[in-house]
């Protein structure tokens, strides 16, 4: 399989994905997204169109990919969600597998007290 052909198949589920799940002012969406050095994590309240808060190995100062850089954003966009005052989410999570990186982002948010 393709590079181009991977990407694609990722966008059609992506697209599934977010026709089931949108983000409200009562639940925001937590949106996820894999680059190969960075992760990053967004809270999207999608009726406003607004990004709540952001959390990425940027802000981290780290340039990798990996599961324990995903635990520490995941760890960071939850401690930002709550100081925005947002307790429960729900989680898109991109067309990714629910696996590795995207299973540690969601294990440490939920660990940091978000609910999904």
């Amino acid at each position: 399989m393709s590079l181009i052909n991977r990407k694609a198949v990722r966008d059609r589920v992506h697209r599934r994905i977010r026709r089931k799940l949108a983000g409200t002012a009562a639940r925001p969406r937590l949106a996820v997204h894999f680059s190969n050095q960075h992760v990053y994590a967004q809270v999207i309240d999608d009726d406003k169109g607004v990004t709540i808060c952001s959390a990425s190995t940027l802000n981290l100062h780290l340039q990798q990919a990996n599961l324990e850089t995903a635990a520490k954003v995941g760890a960071l966009i939850a401690e930002r969600a709550l100081a925005a005052g947002v307790t429960e989410v729900v989680f898109d999570r991109g067309g990714f597998l629910y696996h590795g990186k995207v299973k540690s982002l969601a294990d440490a948010a939920r660990g940091a007290g978000l609910k999904f």
